[in-house]
């Protein structure tokens, strides 16, 4: 049984959003037949788990080890959620090293799993890494990144699952002129939070984190990603567009921190939400937390309705009032994952939203 009582309350600032209930009752989900899981066309190693299990048959491990995965710098491996997952998969490059893309699919077959990650890239290391989720109950998920000096991570992450809860943790520490971009597009059915907190630890660090969350029905998302900045000539990048229909809700909290000595600092903060229905509901919490005094650091946050003028002046061109919808939602939703530098990986993130709007629309 799921131990719901050393998780944070509602009343915790950082947890106010969090469907703890929707954990519980993934958790008690009742077994269910494995559904299809297929990798994307792209070479390198792939990495398939079932409940938290790998299936070895249908896996190719290439440059990835299996095993315990040690705690980060970060957070001290003390987040309520994150702690629960210990064993996973393990990526090291070494210097200079550039892999092909490694592929991720959890598969969910109902009850709990809990897998971990740890990604270590030493100087100037280069990978992508694209994680996909399917099927039905609570899949926890931690993954631990550490990034040396001008190392590069791409980080796609598909979460579709049908039912239930998915959970993320992301822990980053960025070396010197390191670089980090994540995207996030959550177009499944199950309940879902990311929860990240990013450290630029080296001068002239890089991160993006951001990504569409799409909600319908009673579905709840969440958000709540900080970015440390902790060194000068950094520069950071959330943007986030969240979709909600019905009587659903979407909530996105992005937060940046800029140290003392962090001067020289540019933090940028996108927190879009479109509500398809008025009975939805979006909320959105940009935060920006300023030690040092040379820095060039915004944000923005807006919730509203497709544009009527827009949806009529399309109709008048003969486009169906669904099909103006669609197409509409979709350029909202499109400067999120064009963040992705992989065209095939771009144009399967993109499907898996088409795919969302032809049913809520």
């Amino acid at each position: 049984m799921t131990q719901l009582l050393d998780l944070p309350s509602t009343r915790d600032e950082a947890w106010r959003w969090a469907d703890l209930g929707g954990i519980a009752a993934a958790a008690a989900l009742a077994p269910v037949a494995a559904p299809d899981a297929e990798f994307l066309d792209l070479p390198g190693a792939k990495l398939l788990f079932v409940d938290g299990v790998l299936d070895e048959a249908r896996s190719d491990l290439g440059p990835v080890t299996l095993g315990p995965v040690t705690l980060g710098a970060v957070d001290a491996g003390d987040h309520p959620l994150g702690r629960r997952a210990s064993h996973g998969w393990t990526l090291r490059l070494g210097a200079d090293a550039v892999a092909d893309p490694v592929q991720v699919v959890h598969v969910a077959t109902g009850r709990e799993n809990h897998v971990a990650a740890a990604i270590e890239l030493a100087d100037d290391a280069a990978v992508q890494v694209v994680e996909t989720y399917v099927g039905v109950g609570w899949s926890n998920r931690l993954a631990r990144i550490t990034l040396g000096k001008a190392a590069r991570l791409m980080r796609s992450i598909r979460l579709l699952q049908a039912a239930g809860f998915t959970s993320l943790r992301e822990e980053a520490t960025l070396g010197e002129g390191a670089s980090l971009v994540t995207t996030v597009l959550g177009a499944g059915d199950a309940g879902t939070r990311i929860d990240g907190a990013v450290t630029l630890a080296g001068e002239g660090g890089y991160a993006e984190f951001g990504g569409a969350l799409l909600t319908r029905a009673e579905q709840r998302q969440e958000c709540a990603v900080r970015v440390r900045h902790a060194a000068p000539n950094g520069q950071s990048h959330q943007l986030w567009r969240a979709v909600a229909a019905d009587r659903s809700v979407a909530s996105l909290a992005a937060a940046v921190e800029v140290a003392r000595h962090a001067q020289k600092t540019d933090g940028e903060q996108s927190l879009r939400g479109l509500l398809l229905q008025r009975s939805a509901t979006v909320n959105l919490k940009p935060e920006l937390e300023i030690f040092a005094d040379d820095v060039k650091c915004a944000h923005g946050a807006t919730v509203g309705e497709l544009d009527a003028r827009a949806l009529f002046y399309m109709q008048s061109r003969g486009i169906p009032p669904a099909r103006a919808q669609a197409l509409l939602t979709r350029a909202f939703v499109a400067d999120a994952l064009d963040r992705i530098g992989d065209e095939r990986v771009r144009e399967a993130f993109v499907a898996d939203a088409d795919a969302w709007l032809a049913g809520a629309l």
